[in-house]
């Protein structure tokens, strides 16, 4: 398959998972709680902010455009070639580059739906066709579906595993299944930005599968489990260093600054305290589901930092329970902005910000 540089003049929707909240009322406990956007409700590590702000005193000279430091520490954590590694200003860099590198109009990709809003959005930004497959009644990827989904314009098969917004998780045994009856000439993204709090299979047993098919994309980030959001900057991990070129000549230079790259250097050293706070994060999940489907709610069987529930009276009901916890100075992310009205998906926050979040749920429900 060619790997060329396309270029599309295209309106893009800057954060795929942005919506408009009501007025939020204050709380006495944190103002407001933010349980919308899967962020790490706990603070920076030390360390990494001191290497944040050692970054700063050289921020007259331009960032290693290479990042050759942080993908050579990425390739001793995970035993991948650097050269195999794409770093990127958040994932969403590195997927929005992956369509300009791979589609063009007439080309087709494969997605779930819903799933990760932005993968909807490489339509807009390439002029290709999305085949959107609908996800199987347990709020999970349709893989049968999506197989035969793919035609002979397809080009890119998307898959976000842990799901956003359901959470759902597959095992790597379907993965297996699914690359081996991909064709060659597509390329496979796999999206794995919840991938650390997922207790299907180890976070890293999907790393085997890049040395059997050159084709395979494996996106991370520091956003979630490292806690780097405000810095957006993430990772792909490639079966090719072919993909990784292509990149490269689709990108701006300099597409991770220098303080990103600092701190995202420093977070990969901390590994014992990421440990714990994904232990944390689990624990949270745990609380979450079973206070909302004590409460009555159905939950999907969530797999990364946050829950997703379905309402009984759908959208109306979305609409009216996410102005009311707004008023109790609750933020949480409604279904109808991420592809399926009628639902809320809510990040696991502090067990304080939990608690606070289903009082406040229980007092409208």
């Amino acid at each position: 398959m060619s790997l060329a540089r396309r270029r599309h003049d295209v309106s893009l929707v800057a954060d795929a998972g942005a919506s408009t909240h009501p007025k939020v009322a204050a709380n006495a406990h944190d103002s407001p709680l933010r349980l919308a956007s899967n962020e790490c409700p706990e603070p920076p590590l030390p360390a990494v902010l001191a290497a944040a702000r050692d970054a700063l005193t050289e921020i007259n000279r331009y960032p290693d455009p290479k990042n050759e430091r942080l993908r050579e520490a990425l390739a001793a954590r995970f035993d991948v070639p650097a050269r195999c590694i794409a770093i990127g200003n958040g994932s969403a860099d590195i997927l929005l580059a992956t369509g300009d590198a791979l589609l063009e109009p007439g080309d087709e990709y494969v997605c779930a739906w819903p799933t990760f809003g932005l993968f909807r959005e490489l339509a807009l930004r390439t002029g290709a066709t999305a085949r959107l497959v609908p996800l199987n009644p347990n709020n999970e990827h349709d893989l049968p579906a999506m197989l035969r989904a793919i035609t002979d314009r397809t080009r890119l098969l998307l898959v976000c595993n842990p799901n956003n917004p359901t959470g759902t998780a597959l095992p790597v045994a379907a993965l297996v299944q699914l690359l081996a009856a991909v064709p060659p000439e597509v390329y496979i993204l796999i999206d794995e930005a919840y991938i650390e709090y997922s207790t299907v299979d180890p976070p890293d047993a999907s790393l085997a599968l890049l040395a059997t098919r050159r084709n395979l994309v494996l996106l991370r980030t520091f956003s979630k489990v490292y806690g780097l959001s405000a810095l957006r900057i993430g990772y792909a991990l490639a079966g090719s260093e072919a993909y990784v070129q292509a990149l490269d000549r689709v990108r701006q230079p300099y597409f991770s600054n220098a303080v990103a790259q600092a701190a995202a250097l420093e977070a990969l050293k901390h590994g014992d305290v990421i440990a714990r706070r994904i232990g944390a994060a689990i624990e949270a999940r745990e609380v979450l589901t079973c206070g909302l489907r004590q409460l009555g709610f159905a939950v999907a069987d969530s797999q990364a930092n946050f829950v997703w529930f379905e309402l009984p009276g759908g959208a109306e009901a979305e609409q009216a329970l996410v102005r009311g916890l707004a008023e109790r100075g609750v933020l949480v992310r409604p279904g109808s902005g991420l592809g399926q009205p009628g639902a809320l998906r809510v990040s696991c926050g502090t067990p304080v910000q939990n608690t606070l979040f289903l009082q406040a749920l229980s007092q409208l429900h």
